[in-house]
């Protein structure tokens, strides 16, 4: 998916929640009713957000910061299975199911987010034609994204995968004012994205680091040589 497709779908979601658009959209009890039951939540970094198998009470919109949301497999190990910042929800895919989450969710930053209470997100999926075409988009479009993934897993070895996700990464988040990834990744957690041991993570980096196409500083990465790493994860602009 291009990283212009995904910055529309974000503004979607941001205009369809605009509390002034929200207000000329919804009937006066309806506006009322939501901005009354909403309400803001501060997490830290670190903070967890909600667990795997609990049952959701809501959704988050969140205003700054970035979340992670991973999976326990059967040996304990972690699956970073995505990463969502601001201007994009969190938890809503599970209360649409009528489920418990199915993966934990962290604060990988100090957030502040907007909660909507479960009842009242859903009463405005049913009253609000414009907010139910952006989610609409918004759950085609990771469908998609999670399309994607198998195939980034399954068919590209961890060199291309490596390449890749720190493309990707930096697509989504953005830099900081040195041109770094605004994230903070352990090797492990940079292993649990690509598929493969710590050890191999830390190898690839080094290497990485040594052709001159990132800089590393701790946890930090700032990409040097985009064009190599594209080509070299065959990634789609």
């Amino acid at each position: 998916m291009s990283l212009e497709k995904h910055i529309n779908i974000e503004k979607n979601i941001l205009e369809a929640f605009n509390e002034t658009e929200l207000k000329k959209r919804l009937s006066k009890e309806d506006y009322e009713k939501m901005k009354l039951s909403k309400r803001q939540i501060h997490f830290n970094k670190g903070d967890v957000i909600f667990e795997d198998d609990e049952q959701p009470e809501g959704v988050f919109l969140i205003k700054i910061g970035t979340a992670k949301l991973s999976k326990s497999g059967a040996y304990g190990k972690e699956q970073i299975l995505r990463f969502i910042k601001e201007d994009d929800l969190l938890g809503y895919r599970s209360l649409l199911c009528g489920e418990n989450f199915q993966a934990k969710a962290e604060a990988m930053t100090d957030m502040e987010t907007v909660f909507f209470p479960a009842e009242i997100f859903l009463h405005l999926l049913e009253v609000d034609s414009k907010l139910s075409y952006a989610m609409l988009r918004k759950i085609a479009y990771e469908l998609g994204e999670s399309s994607n993934m198998i195939t980034f897993l399954a068919q590209k070895t961890v060199r291309e995968r490596l390449a890749e996700i720190l493309i990707l990464l930096e697509q989504k988040l953005g830099t900081d004012p040195e041109g770094f990834i605004k994230i903070s990744l352990t090797r492990e957690e940079i292993a649990n994205l690509i598929g493969t041991a710590t050890e191999s993570a830390i190898r690839l980096i080094s290497e990485f680091k040594a052709d001159n196409l990132i800089e590393v500083d701790g946890r930090n990465f700032k990409i040097l040589n985009h064009q190599k790493l594209i080509k070299l994860g065959h990634v789609v602009m």
